[in-house]
C-alpha cells in the first residue's frame, strides 16, 4: 500500500527586491513568520505603475508593514515622508536596518498595532494608506475606516486582500475602487474617497 504523499508546506520566498526609484534592486529578506506574505513583485510594479514613478511630496503609511517591502517602494520613488507601522520586532529591527543601509531619511519605523497607530494619525495627513494586514485577522474594515479619516481629500488606499471589494461594501466606508487586480489568490484595489469626483485623466492607471 502506497503512503499519501502530503502537499508541501509552502513558505516565502528568502528575498523580493525593490523594483523602481532610487534603491532599485535593493534586496529585501523575508523571513519564514507565519502569516508574512510580501507583495509581489509584478503586484508592487502594477500599484506603482497606477500611481506614477514619482511620489516627491507625498506622505504614505504602510500600517502592516511586513518586510517593509511597500514602504521601501514608496520612499526609494521619492515620497516625502513614509511611515511604516509593524508589531513583529524582528521585523522591525529589519526595515530600520535597511533604512539605516539606505541612508532613507524620510522612513520612519514604529514599532505597534498599526490600527491602534493609524487611528492616532492627524486626520487628512496621509496621502496614500496602504492596508495589507494578515488575511485572518478581520482587521479590513477597520482599517479602511481609519485610513478614511487620515486620507487627504484628494488621497489614495492601497488594499491587499483574500477577496475582492466590491461596490457596496466600499460605499459603506464611503470609499470608491478606481482599479483592482488579482495575483493568486491575492486581490489588490486602489482605493479613493466616494465624494471625490476624478476627471479620466486624473484616475490613476
Amino acid at each position: 500500500m502506497s503512503k499519501a504523499v502530503s502537499a508541501p508546506v509552502r513558505r516565502p520566498p528568502g528575498e523580493v527586491r525593490i523594483i523602481g526609484g532610487l534603491y532599485k534592486r535593493t534586496r529585501i529578506p523575508v523571513a519564514d513568520l507565519p502569516g508574512l506574505r510580501p507583495t509581489p513583485d509584478r503586484v508592487r510594479e502594477t500599484l506603482f505603475n497606477w500611481l506614477g514613478q514619482d511620489l516627491r511630496g507625498w506622505t504614505v503609511v504602510d500600517v502592516f508593514a511586513g518586510t517593509g517591502a511597500l514602504a521601501l517602494e514608496a520612499i526609494s520613488r521619492g515620497a516625502e515622508r513614509v511611515q511604516a507601522f509593524e508589531q513583529d520586532a524582528q521585523l522591525v529591527r529589519q526595515i530600520q536596518a535597511l533604512k539605516d543601509k539606505l541612508q532613507a531619511t524620510g522612513l520612519t519605523v514604529v514599532r505597534g498595532d498599526g490600527l491602534r497607530l493609524l487611528r492616532t494619525l492627524p486626520p487628512g495627513s496621509q496621502q496614500l494608506v496602504l492596508i495589507d494586514p494578515p488575511f485572518d485577522a478581520n482587521l479590513f474594515e477597520p482599517a479602511l475606516a481609519a485610513a478614511v479619516t487620515a486620507l487627504r481629500d484628494n488621497g489614495l488606499i492601497y488594499l491587499e486582500a483574500p477577496q475582492a471589494w466590491g461596490s457596496d461594501a466600499l460605499a459603506g466606508l464611503g470609499l470608491q475602487a478606481l482599479r483592482q487586480g488579482k495575483a493568486g489568490a491575492v486581490h489588490f484595489h486602489l482605493l479613493a474617497r466616494l465624494s471625490v469626483e476624478r476627471a479620466p485623466e486624473q484616475v490613476p492607471r
